[in-house]
């Protein structure tokens, strides 16, 4: 049993050393949007290659997110955890230094490999170093730490973009890890799981990868048509129908199908895909938008963002607490709701756009709607399945979550008409984003009405979430398999 108390010297090592590598994996997801405009001016890359810098990332990282979760619980969680540092650290490097969008853009996707190892290797290191008298507390400091990076990232990226530059968005992981990586391997001790056996579904994770891959490169190049966009689409369905069919047959599946069995599983993921494709899409577009069609600063759009994640910061665990009194369903319905009338707010931010009078009240319901669905579509995830696979179905609808922000963002300028330039053109751009917000707010409906006809309250004594503090605008938050 794990005997590592929170109030020891190691304990607060331990907890060190997995904030910061959370914070590396959190930071970079915040921070990379509000660096677009400029990496785009920087590198004459097309909108198609300002997608693929966001996209490439979130490619690998949902596609073997589940299986970094599984290789460290064979080969060991703080060796693993820091692998995925060291690697992610590197992949960062090579986006500093990138001298073109096609380096970046495959950086971009190392970078998702590390996030892959690191990001579910942080909660696990946490569970199975602290004493279980401490470890809810852990997990509750774990993500309140990461909820404040997650605050602080859009202000440090646009403050960086506007000062050092870009390449600084970055190069900014290379001194985390240098000081992550021995603290790790000096403090944190080695765990594993001994149920494990050794068998990785490796060729479900290529599949699923691959499949993801060809849909999003036929969606983002689709503007120019012909024979090879075709063909990918085609060959990413193939591959998608491939995936589940290997994941049915095989043994030990990393996306295991009888997990859907359970009905309130399966609803409370298409709401996700729903509420976190819309987020997705919104969050990629608004940066640019305040800055390339509003005239903001890097440093003023990041900044300008910030009420949504403070408002998740401060009041996500209360919003929890309600939800586990009036149940999920009206939380999961009213959310959505509210963040589809932020996105709709949004519409009147344009040129020359009052922060005061046209920004804020759009953020502020959105971050509303955000607080109130984001606790509870957590915690109806753990309820929905046995509590020995919470774990399990955690990183799954957070794998779900991610997937649908890919494909949002590799949609979405697509249905709202965007050209290869569009970005370039304050007009164009403009009236794009225009017709995109009305999309994703249409989304956002259907994923309420999804709620309101599907989910219901989940049985007494089901489990709750560990991380009641959340603050992440991309993904619902990770809980790793409690462990006795």
């Amino acid at each position: 049993m794990p005997d590592v108390r929170l109030a020891s010297a190691q304990g607060r090592w331990i907890l060190l050393t997995t904030v910061l590598g959370s914070s590396m994996a959190l930071l970079d997801s915040t921070v990379v949007n509000v660096a677009l405009p400029a990496i785009g001016r920087d590198l004459d890359a097309s909108l198609a290659g300002l997608q693929w810098t966001v996209n490439a990332y979130m490619l690998t990282l949902a596609g073997l997110i589940l299986l970094g979760g599984s290789l460290g619980d064979h080969y060991g969680r703080r060796k693993i955890f820091v692998v995925g540092v060291v690697w992610f650290a590197a992949a960062s490097l090579l986006c500093g230094l990138a001298p073109n969008a096609g380096v970046l853009i495959a950086a971009r996707a190392l970078q998702g490999v590390g996030g892959a190892l690191l990001t579910p290797g942080s909660l696990a290191l946490i569970q199975a170093s602290f004493h279980p008298d401490d470890r809810g507390r852990a997990v509750g400091l774990w993500s309140g730490f990461g909820g404040i990076g997650a605050a602080v990232g859009p202000f440090l990226g646009g403050w960086l973009v506007d000062g050092p530059g870009w390449r600084w968005v970055f190069l900014l992981n290379v001194p985390l890890a240098l000081l992550c990586v021995p603290v790790a391997l000096r403090h944190v001790p080695e765990s594993g799981d001994g149920r494990t056996h050794g068998r990785f579904d490796v060729l479900g994770a290529v599949l699923g990868a691959a499949a993801l891959a060809l849909v999003t490169y036929a969606l983002i190049e689709a503007r120019g048509g012909g024979a090879v966009v075709w063909a990918a689409a085609v060959l990413g369905v193939v591959l998608g129908v491939a995936f589940v069919r290997v994941e049915r047959r095989r043994p030990d599946p990393m996306l295991p199908p009888d997990i859907f069995a359970s009905r309130q599983f399966t609803a409370v993921n298409l709401v996700t895909l729903c509420v976190y494709a819309a987020f997705g899409g919104f969050f990629f577009l608004s940066v640019v938008q305040l800055q390339v069609v509003s005239g903001y600063s890097a440093l003023a759009a990041g900044t300008a963002l910030l009420p949504t994640t403070v408002l998740m910061l401060l009041f996500s665990a209360r919003a929890g607490e309600l939800g586990e009194r009036v149940g999920p369903r009206l939380p999961l319905t009213v959310g959505p709701l509210l963040c589809a009338a932020g996105m709709l707010l949004m519409t009147r931010v344009g040129e020359g756009a009052s922060y005061v009078r046209d920004v804020l009240p759009a953020l502020l319901v959105l971050g509303l709607g955000m607080v109130t669905l984001v606790a509870p579509l957590t915690a109806t995830v753990l309820a929905s399945v046995d509590t020995a696979r919470a774990g399990l179905a955690s990183g799954i609808n957070n794998a779900a979550a991610r997937a649908a922000g890919l494909v949002a963002v590799a949609a979405l300028p697509l249905v709202a008409g965007m050209g290869a330039e569009a970005y370039r053109s304050a007009s164009a751009f403009d009236a794009a984003f225009g017709r995109a917000m009305p999309v994703c707010a249409g989304v956002l409906v259907v994923g309420a009405a999804v709620a309101f006809t599907t989910v219901r309250r989940p049985d007494p004594g089901c489990r709750r979430p560990e991380c009641r503090t959340h603050a992440s605008v991309t993904t619902p938050p990770l809980e790793g398999e409690r462990l006795p």
